[in-house]
């Protein structure tokens, strides 16, 4: 099972789940019937939203610099200027 069809199988099964709750097929007590299962996808979407901002400011704060992948960027830029050079296209300024 690819990890797209684990996605798909675990939101269908979730949303089936709300709805069975939501349509009152499973039993809750009145008081969270009607103040907190109408508000759980809304709940949901906020704490996906403030998960991600999370996942995004953690990234950002532990963003390490990689001075060798700078290196070895900087000598595959000259390397190919060198071979398109060669073959006769002008590249610009070295």
């Amino acid at each position: 099972m690819t990890r797209a069809q684990q996605t798909i199988s675990i939101a269908m099964l979730l949303t089936s789940l709300y709805l069975a709750v939501f349509m009152e097929v499973v039993a809750f007590p009145e008081k969270i019937q009607k103040e907190i299962v109408p508000y759980v996808p809304f709940w949901a979407l906020i704490s996906f939203g403030a998960y991600l901002l999370f996942k995004l400011g953690w990234g950002v704060f532990t963003f390490n610099d990689v001075p060798d992948a700078y290196a070895e960027l900087q000598g595959q830029i000259l390397e190919a200027r060198k071979d398109l050079k060669a073959r006769g296209v002008d590249v610009g300024e070295d």
